[in-house]
């Protein structure tokens, strides 16, 4: 089963964060992308929704034999894991539950999180973040503007830089020690953040999520060490406009050839 492949799948380009980092633990395994463009963004869409959006990705998963699934969206790791993470067979690695008991340790006395609309409406990173460390303060604030900055570029516009500072200077007034970038688009936004907090504030949760799932796939005795696989990425509506976007987010370089192949859902 080791050789089975590894699912991942976001709203967009976004998930390349995650994909980035796992890549550079685990480099021999068969990797499965899902860029769901058809139905980006996430944070506007209600629960039901989503859990017919991802019911449908997590089918096409098991279709393809996946022996884990890395839900590398933050919304829909708060919003529906706990209604599907018992209905398959494969592994479900969710962002917000892995990362947060990790953040937590490190013993914060108040964070803030920048997420999606959705995502704060479950207060998921409050209240994971609370389970192993109640004394930690936790401020959340959704940007829903953000993701459609990061999917068209848009970062250097000048109302979206104003968008993007009003946030953290409101976020800082909360003086928090750190803020998490509860939505895989963010990160991408760096540069840009970081014009107005210094950038050791911000916490990008790819590194501690690719981590928890290494390590949790050795003790599993599921790790492939021997084969090298292509990865292959797959996204539900406009593959050229995926392509041009993850030149942004992901070295394309290191990839011999990407096979984007365009899937309706």
């Amino acid at each position: 089963m080791y050789n089975n492949p590894i699912g991942i799948f976001d709203s967009g380009v976004g998930g390349l964060s995650v994909f980035a980092e796992l890549i550079k633990l685990l480099p021999n395994e068969n990797y499965l992308y899902f860029g769901d463009t058809k139905n980006l963004p996430y944070g506007d869409k209600s629960k039901e929704e989503l859990i017919k959006i991802c019911s449908e990705i997590f089918n096409f998963f098991e279709e393809n034999n996946v022996k884990a699934v890395v839900m590398a969206c933050n919304t829909t790791s708060a919003t529906v894991y706990n209604e599907l993470k018992d209905k398959y067979s494969f592994k479900i690695y969710p962002v917000v539950q892995s990362v947060s008991k990790q953040i937590a340790l490190k013993n914060y006395s108040s964070v803030g999180v920048f997420a999606t609309q959705a995502t704060i409406n479950t207060h998921a990173y409050k209240n994971e973040i609370q389970k192993y460390n109640p004394h930690c303060r936790v401020y959340e604030t959704a940007c829903p503007k953000w993701v459609n900055i990061v999917e068209n570029s848009l970062q250097n516009d000048k109302e979206n830089i104003e968008n993007i500072k009003f946030y953290v200077e409101s976020m800082l007034l909360n003086k928090v020690e750190k803020i998490i970038l509860g939505c895989t688009h963010y990160p991408y936004l760096l540069k840009t953040l970081s014009k107005f907090a210094p950038s050791n504030m911000f916490i990008n949760p790819a590194k501690y999520f690719s981590e928890f799932i290494y390590n949790d796939l050795k003790n599993c005795n599921l790790i492939n060490y021997k084969m090298d696989f292509e990865p292959k990425f797959y996204v539900s509506h406009d593959h050229e406009h995926f392509k041009k976007a993850s030149e942004l987010f992901y070295n394309v370089k290191d990839i011999q050839e990407i096979n984007v192949s365009k899937i309706m859902l």
